[in-house]
C-alpha cells in the first residue's frame, strides 16, 4: 500500500464515520463521549486541527458543519436532548478518558 492509498482509504473510512453519525441523530454526543471518549465535536476540533496544520483558514464551525452535516444550531434545535443528571455525572467521572485535542 502506498502512502497515497494510505491517506484515501483513511479519508474515505473517516466519510463513513461521519455519514454513519449524521445518520444516528439519535446517539447524543454526551453517549458517545460516555462510551467512547470522543464524539462530533472531537471529530470537528480533529478536523479543524489538521485543516490549520494545513495552513487553512478553518474554523471550528465550519469543521462541526461538515461533521453534523449542517449548522451546529440546526442540529441542536432538532436533535439534542437536554442531558440527565446520571449522563453529567458519569461524562466528569470520566473525564481524564476524553480525547484530548489541541490545535483547534
Amino acid at each position: 500500500m502506498t502512502k497515497d492509498q494510505q491517506t484515501q482509504i483513511e479519508a474515505a473510512a473517516f466519510r463513513g464515520l461521519m455519514n454513519h453519525l449524521q445518520k444516528r441523530t439519535d446517539v447524543q454526543n454526551i453517549d458517545l463521549m460516555n462510551l467512547a471518549g470522543f464524539c462530533r465535536n472531537c471529530l470537528a476540533k480533529w478536523y479543524s486541527a489538521a485543516a490549520k496544520k494545513q495552513g487553512l483558514d478553518f474554523d471550528y464551525a465550519k469543521a462541526q458543519k461538515i461533521v453534523y452535516g449542517m449548522e451546529i444550531g440546526e442540529w441542536k434545535a432538532n436533535y439534542q436532548s437536554k442531558a440527565s443528571d446520571e449522563q453529567l455525572k458519569l461524562f466528569e467521572e470520566n473525564s481524564d478518558l476524553h480525547a484530548k485535542i489541541t490545535g483547534y
